[in-house]
């Protein structure tokens, strides 16, 4: 009897020290569930500090990984979608690439699998500075009001999915924020999980009060919108 295959999809722009440190605690993790098989799709997108060699050379000794290298910088969102929709397994995983969440709340997400659609993860002690805590906990609040979507962090990267919900997700800039009031709008079942989080050891963030809050404020404006006018398509005799 085959294995359930399990992807685990990272976007990583310009951390080149993370990538072998992320893909020992995946690998850790799977050791302990020898029910599943997993594939690590690691998608580099367009970084210019060696993160693209150090994903092939891992790629040379691990089979387990998945390279995928975007040709430029497209965002956060571009990168998980593309990872999304190249994994080949029945359960997607998806993290940061910057050590902040942890493959070790991944047994927990592959549980709620078994009875939900989606698994949106939590930070409940949260790591990181006082700024990046209070934009989120505003941020959160705001799309909250307009698209009661029900989940109370969205920017987490740690989230659980079924195969069969990737097709349902519209990509733009921005997307990876607002797959769960997506999927809800589509007619899937979320359910939230508390998630480790720790603090950043390597690199830089990449986000700021500066690139996220007129942003944010069109994405939710466009969200707002689509989730009112999604369409969910349903073809006598197949199955969703």
């Amino acid at each position: 009897m085959m294995k359930p295959l399990v992807s685990v999809v990272v976007p990583f722009y310009n951390e080149v020290e993370n990538v072998p440190l992320l893909f020992a605690r995946i690998a850790a993790v799977f050791a302990d569930l020898p029910e599943y098989e997993y594939e690590c799709v690691f998608v580099n997108d367009g970084s210019t500090d060696g993160t693209r060699e150090a994903l092939d050379m891992l790629r040379a000794h691990q089979p387990q990984v998945r390279p995928i290298h975007l040709v430029r910088n497209s965002g956060q969102s571009a990168a998980v979608v593309a990872g999304m929709r190249r994994a080949q397994g029945a359960y997607i995983l998806t993290l940061d690439g910057d050590l902040q969440n942890d493959p070790a709340d991944f047994p927990r997400f592959l549980e709620l699998l078994q009875v939900h659609d989606v698994v949106c993860g939590y930070r409940a002690e949260r790591h990181d500075t006082l700024v990046r805590k209070v934009s989120s906990r505003v941020a959160n609040a705001v799309r909250n009001a307009l698209l009661n979507d029900g989940i109370r962090d969205a920017g987490c990267g740690a989230k659980g999915f079924r195969k069969v919900c990737i097709e349902h997700i519209v990509p733009f800039n921005g997307a990876h924020r607002f797959l769960g009031a997506l999927l809800r709008s589509a007619g899937f079942s979320i359910v939230e999980s508390p998630v480790r989080h720790h603090a950043r050891q390597h690199g830089i963030s990449k986000y700021g009060i500066g690139n996220r809050l007129w942003r944010g404020i069109y994405d939710l404006l466009g969200v707002g919108w689509l989730t009112r006018r999604y369409v969910v398509i349903r073809v006598e005799g197949e199955e969703d």
